[in-house]
């Protein structure tokens, strides 16, 4: 009877590492404009995020695109789910910290040190794995009040 426990608690070990050890997240991600809703006076216009494995066990996210307005979203930074400031730069924001909730669910913050930029919020991506979607509120850089929900396709 112990072996058959121990078995069992040895097979769930395994599928809980095999959940939160997975990143369902890598790849190249497409904003789509269609299904993404902001109050920022200046939304995004493109954007697409390639997302990579980190040789220290991180994520690597490499974005392009540009706002409405014309201004660059050329940035990068590099993070892990430890809920630790991690630095970005070439963005809006130049920290970023991250939680993994579940597999598919990840929490996280940005802000510009020394300024008005603060946003926080959660990613979940959809089960079959095509669609990212990020719900997020802060202000932004003047110290507006901004809410977003902004979501991306699996390229």
């Amino acid at each position: 009877m112990r072996s058959i426990a121990a078995k069992l608690c040895i097979g769930m070990a395994i599928t809980a590492i095999a959940m939160f050890g997975a990143e369902s997240s890598l790849g190249t991600w497409k904003y789509n404009a269609a299904k993404s809703k902001t109050t920022s006076t200046n939304p995004i216009k493109s954007q697409t995020d390639v997302r990579e494995a980190a040789p220290d066990g991180g994520i690597k996210v490499t974005r392009t695109g540009q706002l409405t307005d014309g201004t660059s979203l050329n940035s990068s930074y590099t993070y892990k789910y430890d809920g630790k400031e991690y630095p970005a730069t070439g963005g809006s924001f130049d920290t970023i910290s991250v939680r993994q909730i579940d597999a598919n669910t990840r929490n996280w913050e940005v802000r510009k040190t020394g300024g008005k930029y603060h946003i926080t919020g959660r990613t979940v991506l959809s089960k079959d794995g095509k669609t990212m979607t990020q719900t997020s509120t802060g202000t932004d850089a003047e110290g507006k009040p901004v809410t977003q929900t902004i979501v991306f396709d699996r390229q």
